[in-house]
């Protein structure tokens, strides 16, 4: 930051301490009563301060924009686990309580993460309930900087800059995003407030008591209002269910038409 702070820069910052296992420098070990996760929580909010205070020092804070955001749910799969490899992890580990599962999972538990955009002499403080996604992020930051996007390739992502503006936002199209496991293959897609599992990927191997799930069979929720996607509403509006089945496919057919980074 002092060495760019007369010039635009990119600063990508990527802690791993929360993590397993959970890493604590000795100035910050015991210092929560959390436990060690709480040190490693302490410890990064120490880190983020520093950064923040070195952009007021350095005289830009006003014009940084800063993207907080986590890449997934908890490891839950040792939530309840004394390892070899990380010992006794039962309070070590986070939860996404009410969502159901965790990381890598297609359950909302493995997705909901916080999101906070902060560039205090620009964005107002406000909590934003509309959906977003770190695919948001190039587009968006892209407007902000007046850059045009590459017209030779899709781009899974949107400009939410009026969200964050606090401008008259229009949604031009529903907040769509689809969802994948491990072998990248399509597991889900959400539209707006609806989500259509096609199967149910856990990190638990839990079903959570749904069974016989597929594309043709599949599993309809509206998660903004049940957020712990307990109630299935695809028999009850079949309308919904099919044109969410065929955006699916179309969706599928452009991958495998296109290819992705992947495929290479």
């Amino acid at each position: 930051i002092e060495q760019n702070k007369d010039q635009p820069f990119f600063a990508y910052i990527t802690y791993n301490q929360p993590h397993l296992g959970l890493n604590v420098s000795d100035s910050f070990n015991g210092v929560s009563r959390r436990g060690k996760l709480g040190d490693v929580m302490a410890e990064l909010d120490f880190s983020i301060n520093r950064i923040l205070e070195t952009l007021q020092e350095s005289g830009i804070k006003d014009n940084t924009l800063i993207i907080f955001s986590s890449d997934n749910g908890p490891w839950i799969k040792f939530e309840n686990k004394i390892t070899k490899k990380y010992g006794d992890t039962r309070l070590e580990i986070g939860y996404a309580l009410p969502f159901k599962d965790g990381k890598g999972s297609n359950w909302e538990g493995g997705h909901r993460v916080p999101g906070i955009f902060y560039w205090p002499g620009v964005i107002k403080g406000k909590t934003e309930q509309a959906p977003a996604s770190t695919l948001d992020v190039f587009p968006t930051v892209m407007a902000l900087a007046g850059a045009p996007l590459p017209t030779d390739r899709s781009i899974d992502g949107r400009d939410i800059s009026e969200h964050l503006l606090n401008k008259n936002y229009k949604e031009q199209n529903d907040f769509l995003m689809m969802y994948s496991g491990v072998d990248n293959e399509v597991t889900a897609l959400r539209q707006g407030p609806w989500k259509l599992l096609t199967s149910t990927y856990s990190q638990l191997q839990d079903n959570h008591g749904f069974n016989n799930i597929s594309l043709d069979n599949p599993l309809l929720f509206q998660v903004e209002q049940d957020l712990s996607e307990v109630i299935d509403k695809s028999k009850e509006m079949p309308d919904k269910t099919y044109h969410m089945q065929q955006k699916l496919k179309l969706l599928q057919q452009q991958i495998n038409t296109e290819g992705s980074f992947w495929n290479d």
